[in-house]
C-alpha cells in the first residue's frame, strides 16, 4: 500500500510499504480521510516522534475492509471512524474506565502505524460506525469533537451557565458548539484572530472578544458585571491564554485545561494567587475516553454528527491527496498560511 512515511525531521515519504496484517479481534480499514493533528506537527517538523520510520495520523474515518474471526461488532463494508487510543484493558486505571491514564496503552499513529495511508488495523473494539447521513468528512472530525466533550465532562461542565472558551483553533471552536449543545446559557469565545471569532460568531457564539483589544478585559467586566465566568476552557495551550483563564475564571470557578502548550508556561506569585484567592476548581483533561470503551464521547459525537448539531466545513483549510503531505507540511512553515484543519484523502 501507498503511505506518508516519515523518516525524520522534514522528511516524510510517500512510497510503498507493507499492508497491515490483522489479528482475530481487528480490523483491517480503508482509509477515506484522516487529519494533520497539531500534535502532529511537532513530530514532522521538529523531533518530537517516538521513532523512525514511523506512518503517523490518528484522526481518520474509512471503510471496514477485512475483518478478524472473531469480530462481532462491525463487518466489512461499515464505514466507520477510527478511536486511536491502543489501551491494555487490564490495569487498574482500564478496569476503573480510565482508558487515557493507562501506563500501558499504545496510540495509533504516534506509537504505532497510524491512518496517514491507505490502510489502517485497529482492534475492532476501537471502530466508532458513522451513522447514516454522515460522510467520511465529518468521520474524520469524531477524534477532536471526542477531546472537546471529554474537557467539559471532566470539568463538570453544567447547562445553564456562562461559559467563556479561550482559543478558537479546531478544539475551541468544537468545544463551543458541544457547550451549546449541552445547553450553555452564553458562550464567549476569546481569540486573536477576527476570522477565527467570526466562525465563533456563526458558530454559536453569543459574545466574541479579541484579545488583541487594549479593552478587552472592561469588557469582560462589563458582560459579567465584574464577576468573571464561573466556567473556563482554555483551548489554545500557549502562555497567555493558559494565564487568562485563571484570571477571567469567577470566584469559586471551574477552569478546564484541554490545550496542550509546547514550551514552558511560568506563573507569577499574583497570578498563581487567583488559584488561591478564588478557591477555582482548576482541571485538566487529556484524550478522550470513558466506560464501556471508547466511551459516551464517542457514541455522542457520532449522535451530534448525525442530527447536524456540529459543523466543521469553516473549520478546514484544505482537503488534498495524501501524496501531497510533504507540500502541507512546508505551507505549515510558513506562519499564518494555514487556516484550519489540513485533511488527507487517500
Amino acid at each position: 500500500m501507498k503511505a506518508a512515511v516519515l523518516y525524520g525531521q522534514k522528511d516524510i515519504r510517500y512510497e510503498e510499504v507493507e499492508t497491515p496484517t490483522i489479528q482475530k479481534d481487528e480490523v483491517l480499514v480503508r482509509v477515506k480521510v484522516t487529519g494533520v493533528c497539531g500534535s502532529d506537527v511537532p513530530r514532522v517538523l521538529g523531533n518530537a516522534a517516538h521513532f523512525y520510520p514511523i506512518v503517523l495520523g490518528h484522526e481518520f474515518s474509512g471503510e471496514v475492509v477485512e475483518v478478524g474471526n472473531e469480530v462481532k461488532n462491525v463487518k466489512v463494508g461499515d464505514r466507520i471512524s477510527g478511536a486511536p487510543l491502543l489501551p491494555c484493558h487490564r490495569c487498574v486505571d482500564c478496569l476503573r474506565g480510565h482508558y487515557s491514564q493507562c501506563k500501558n496503552y499504545s496510540f495509533i499513529g504516534s506509537r504505532t502505524f497510524g491512518s496517514w495511508a491507505e490502510y489502517v488495523k485497529m482492534p475492532a473494539i476501537n471502530a466508532v460506525k458513522l451513522p447514516q447521513g454522515v460522510d467520511f468528512v465529518q468521520g474524520a472530525f469524531f477524534e477532536p469533537t471526542t477531546v472537546a466533550l471529554h474537557g467539559l465532562f471532566v470539568m463538570g461542565f453544567r447547562g445553564g451557565c456562562d461559559v467563556a472558551i479561550v482559543g478558537m483553533g479546531t478544539i475551541g471552536l468544537l468545544t463551543l458548539q458541544c457547550a451549546k449543545v449541552l445547553g450553555a446559557k452564553r458562550i464567549f469565545a476569546f481569540d486573536v484572530d477576527p476570522k477565527k471569532l467570526d466562525i465563533a460568531k456563526e458558530y454559536g457564539a453569543d459574545v466574541c472578544i479579541n484579545t488583541g483589544d487594549k479593552n478587552f478585559r472592561e469588557m469582560i467586566k462589563d458582560f459579567t458585571d465584574g464577576r468573571g465566568f464561573e466556567m473556563v476552557v482554555e483551548a489554545a495551550g500557549v502562555e497567555f491564554t493558559e494565564k487568562l483563564c485563571l484570571e477571567v475564571a469567577a470566584n469559586k470557578g471551574t477552569v478546564m485545561f484541554i490545550g496542550t502548550p509546547s514550551k514552558p508556561i511560568t506563573l507569577q506569585p499574583r497570578e498563581f494567587e487567583y488559584i488561591n484567592r478564588k478557591e477555582l476548581t482548576v482541571r485538566g483533561s487529556w484524550m478522550s475516553y470513558s466506560a464501556p470503551f471508547p466511551g459516551k464521547e464517542w457514541e455522542l459525537a457520532a449522535y451530534y454528527f448525525e442530527k447536524g448539531y456540529i459543523e466543521v466545513e469553516k473549520l478546514i483549510d484544505r482537503i488534498i491527496p495524501l501524496k501531497d503531505i510533504a507540500d502541507a507540511f512546508a505551507d505549515l512553515e510558513i506562519p499564518g498560511k494555514i487556516k484550519g484543519k489540513i485533511l488527507l484523502e487517500g
